[in-house]
């Protein structure tokens, strides 16, 4: 990437960039160096998220660059100049490479003294907004006092919106001229949002500050609905980049602030919807909510101070192998291990810190008891969050919709811990259903349609294909009617299939029998996409032999796949004797209730984040953090800290333990899922990566000092090496832990 300035008579092309012709001057801080036609060095490295400002002085002829804030000096001196020349912001990408530009239409995160940017603020507009916003705070601050007649001064905590007609009054007029200003985003972040954080900035929790709910609320009453959804699209805009480029300083107070600012408003339930409905997942990538980026540079975050030094375990060969040898640990490196663990705990609990307003942000959106009617935020969300897992799962080329790996990461983490919340709770209100200890997605969400899982492969092929082929085990053991309307044949193998007559049908495990003399698997379980997955289809294998049944005598249920937008709440948790995303259960599934229906559909969607990216970005966290096969304390003594902020926010042993979590409820739903014989063959594959790929993370990506050993139920497993050829049986999974292992 090359940024500068440039004139209309620059021409470029795929070999020659800004910086790379006369009269044209860039500066790339990847590579560290200023470029006009020849180049030198110049600068600092960036990174992503920095901060570059570009200067140019056409009175002196001198163009300079900023990174966040600090001048890097003068690039350029004596550029050309004259009539006809002007110059314009110019900037060259490579493949993959983006950037977001402001040329004033938003406050500049750091205006320089001397200098303009090329779209001047709007100065009338803040003139007007600052007066405005003055009246509303006196008027805030001032009430009626009713009884003596005279003006006094109100606790704004206090302040409420009934009552004195006079103030309301007031506001209005006030409202009539400041409304239309709110929906400029210049205003929004100057003045707005600067007002809001003020709030906040006397500390406590953000319950303590209801003054924001109650403007909120005004807003909505004094505002047109057109004007207030402007203003909180803008907010929410204006705080997502204040968060995602915010500089990482020792406490995170930055990120801090900007987090309680955004619970505050989305505490306010019907901006909350509004924000669910049409801004969080259709307007901005609000999964950036959710990420702990790691500093740009070691100096600026305080880490030198922070972790005095670093530390890798000695059982670690210099080539960063695990060595077979067990080293006694020197006096020196017991020093050094004890400071390096002081600095991460210190550094463990600042992050925990942002991790908790995270969840607190996830806990409102999946909030189903909202007092102002209408559809409860769960739903919305829920319908928001399946069009994501679609986005990422059926779009993986188009990288505008993709959500970065790491971004995916910190979500999965805080969406277990808010699931888990929300599935506990649920579990002390009704104590005869399961504890998110003992979570599993029940297998009938795979076949009755009331969750979408777009194009992704089944465990037997084609949904298309397994609803022709198993519509009567559908009809006998769940109860279901498939819509004839989605039978239709799509593919020559479901043409091949209507033409096979009953007699041929009915005649195939014989055949099958008969080779070798041994049971030979069913054509879809010997598909080359299952690959290792195919040892845990065994015990399946035999049910999937049995020729079909005829229809039995109970009423059944019509199902159709329905799209996300069809779905309503009791499409999902059900009523009246529907039961909702439990629809079809078969006879092998236990009655007992398991949770609420909705926190069943979020479970599912956190396995298929694990499988789109989690794992992958995982396994490349661990080989940053191991140094790329070198111990940072021996390969690079002072370069092991930046690398460690991203092991401490994703390989702890507390997400660890959520990878745990993950692998046995992936174990149980396969689990449960066997049990039904046939309809096995509608669960999506990726359930079996999963289980697969979270055993070889717990093994191969976490920290060595955190080992299998201390998860719990997991007495030697790591260990052993006869978990190693699959002959160890897990005393809670059973035989299916040692298929699995030895898949592995």
């Amino acid at each position: 990437m090359q940024i500068g300035w440039c004139t209309l008579n620059c021409r470029f092309n795929q070999e020659e960039g800004v910086g790379d012709t006369p009269d044209s001057y860039a500066y790339d801080g990847n590579r560290v160096r200023k470029w006009n036609v020849t180049t030198t060095n110049y600068g600092k490295s960036w990174a992503a998220g920095d901060i570059v400002s570009c200067l140019i002085d056409l009175d002196e002829g001198t163009i300079a660059f900023c990174l966040n804030g600090v001048s890097l000096g003068t690039a350029f001196d004596n550029i050309t100049r004259g009539a006809g020349m002007a110059y314009f912001p110019a900037i060259s990408l490579s493949f993959k490479e983006s950037v977001a530009f402001n040329f004033g239409s938003r406050p500049l995160r750091y205006p320089f003294t001397g200098y303009h940017p090329l779209q001047d603020p709007p100065s009338m507009d803040l003139v007007e907004a600052h007066k405005l916003l003055g009246y509303l705070k006196n008027v805030i601050h001032i009430g009626i006092d009713v009884l003596e007649g005279k003006l006094v001064e109100k606790d704004t905590s206090t302040w409420q919106l009934q009552g004195e007609p006079t103030v309301l009054i007031t506001l209005a007029h006030i409202f009539n001229h400041f409304a239309p200003l709110m929906c400029k985003v210049y205003l929004v972040e100057d003045v707005l949002m600067n007002f809001l954080l003020s709030i906040l900035e006397r500390g406590g929790a953000v319950e303590a500050h209801p003054l924001i709910q109650q403007l909120l609320d005004l807003m909505w009453l004094l505002m047109e609905d057109y004007e207030m959804h402007e203003c909180l699209k803008q907010l929410l805009m204006s705080l997502l980049r204040a968060y995602r480029f915010s500089p990482i300083i020792p406490d995170l107070g930055l990120q801090i602030h900007y987090l309680r600012l955004t619970i505050a408003v989305l505490k306010h339930e019907k901006s909350r919807k509004y924000l669910l409905n049409n801004v969080l997942f259709d307007v901005l990538r609000s999964v950036v909510f959710f990420y702990i980026k790691s500093p740009l540079r070691v100096e600026e975050a305080g880490l030198q101070e922070l972790i005095p030094t670093t530390w890798w375990p000695n059982r670690f060969t210099k080539e960063g192998k695990e060595s077979k040898e067990v080293k006694e640990e020197s006096a020196e490196e017991r020093l050094r291990r004890r400071a390096y663990d002081r600095g991460c705990q210190r550094l463990k609990k600042r992050i925990e810190v942002v991790e908790e307003l995270q969840v607190q942000i996830l806990k409102l959106l999946l909030n189903n008891k909202d007092r102002g009617g209408g559809e409860a935020s769960r739903y919305i969300f829920l319908n928001k969050f399946r069009k994501f897992l679609q986005e990422n799962a059926s779009n993986r080329g188009n990288l505008t919709v993709l959500c970065p790996p790491e971004y995916m990461v910190c979500f999965l983490h805080r969406l277990i811990s808010t699931l888990r919340c929300y599935w506990d709770g649920h579990k002390a209100k009704a104590p005869a259903t399961l504890s998110s200890e003992e979570a599993y997605v029940p297998p009938q969400l795979f076949y009755n349609g009331k969750v979408d899982y777009f194009d992704l492969q089944r465990l037997g092929g084609l949904l298309s294909h397994l609803k022709k082929t198993l519509k009567d085990d559908l009809a006998l053991k769940a109860n279901i009617l498939i819509d004839p309307a989605e039978l239709q044949a799509v593919t020559m193998d479901d043409l091949d299939e209507d033409e096979e007559s009953a007699t041929s049908t009915a005649q195939r495990p014989v055949a099958a029998l008969a080779i070798g003399g041994a049971l030979a698997r069913p054509s879809w379980l010997s598909s080359p996409t299952l690959g290792r997955a195919n040892r845990f289809l065994s015990t399946a294998a035999v049910s999937l032999m049995n020729p079909r049944r005829s229809l039995g005598t109970l009423e059944k249920m019509k199902a159709r796949t329905l799209s996300v937008e069809q779905r309503t709440e009791d499409d999902i948790e059900g009523s009246h004797g529907n039961e909702g995303l439990l629809l079809g259960r078969p006879p092998e599934e236990p009655e007992q209730s398991i949770t609420e229906n909705s926190l069943l559909e979020i479970l599912d969607g956190i396995v298929m984040m694990y499988n789109l990216s989690v794992h992958q970005q995982l396994g490349k966290v661990s080989m940053i953090h191991r140094g790329e096969g070198h111990s940072p304390c021996r390969a690079a003594p002072h370069s092991g800290r930046r690398p460690l902020v991203l092991a401490v926010s994703q390989l702890p042993c507390e997400k660890m333990q959520d990878i745990y979590w993950l692998l046995r409820v992936c174990i149980r739903t396969i689990e449960h899922g066997d049990r039904t014989g046939s309809l096995f063959a509608f669960m999506p594959e990726f359930y079996l990566s999963v289980a697969m790929n979270s055993y070889s993370a717990l093994k191969n990506y976490f920290s060595p000092v955190h080992s299998m050993e201390e998860l719990p139920g997991e007495e030697g497993l790591g260990s052993n090496p006869e978990a190693e050829n699959g002959s160890v049986q897990h005393p809670q999974w059973g035989p299916t832990l040692a298929v699995f292992s030895s898949s592995v």
